[in-house]
């Protein structure tokens, strides 16, 4: 998928618009079906578009501060490895004493945990098990 800026030549007006690629653009172009949302004019051009890339060091900086939250949050909570979603239903019905976990589940076991009201939360970033830390 592709997005364009659009310039209504009629009315002035910018609009964003998706397309499958440049060329299915350029075909509904020149079918009429490129039509001003606004005005309903179908003369439209392609508006003067900036490219959207984010800035390497603001990427980065935004990553390690994840990392540093996550860590953060981390600190006061067990790893429980595998056993993440049967140590969490159970400390839910009142088997465990509740704490904080931290550890893995499946796809299938997570939604499970949230449709039987379990609160739980997927973490931001991967976590590596405390075994396999240097």
């Amino acid at each position: 998928m592709i997005v364009f800026d659009l310039l209504c030549r009629d009315g002035g007006e910018t609009f964003e618009a998706w397309f499958r690629s440049s060329a299915d653009y350029e075909e509904q172009l020149l079918q009429g079906l490129v039509q001003c949302p606004l005005c309903g004019s179908a003369a439209v051009d392609k508006a003067p578009m900036a490219p959207r890339v984010p800035r390497k060091s603001t990427q980065s900086s935004s990553l390690a501060k994840l990392a540093e939250l996550q860590s953060a949050m981390l600190e006061k909570s067990r790893w429980v490895g595998d056993d993440f979603a049967a140590t969490a239903r159970k400390m839910h019905n009142g088997e465990l004493e509740h704490e904080t976990v931290h550890g893995r589940a499946t796809v299938e076991q997570a939604k499970s945990l949230v449709e039987d009201g379990v609160p739980v939360a997927p973490l931001p970033l991967p976590v590596v098990p405390p075994t396999q830390v240097n």
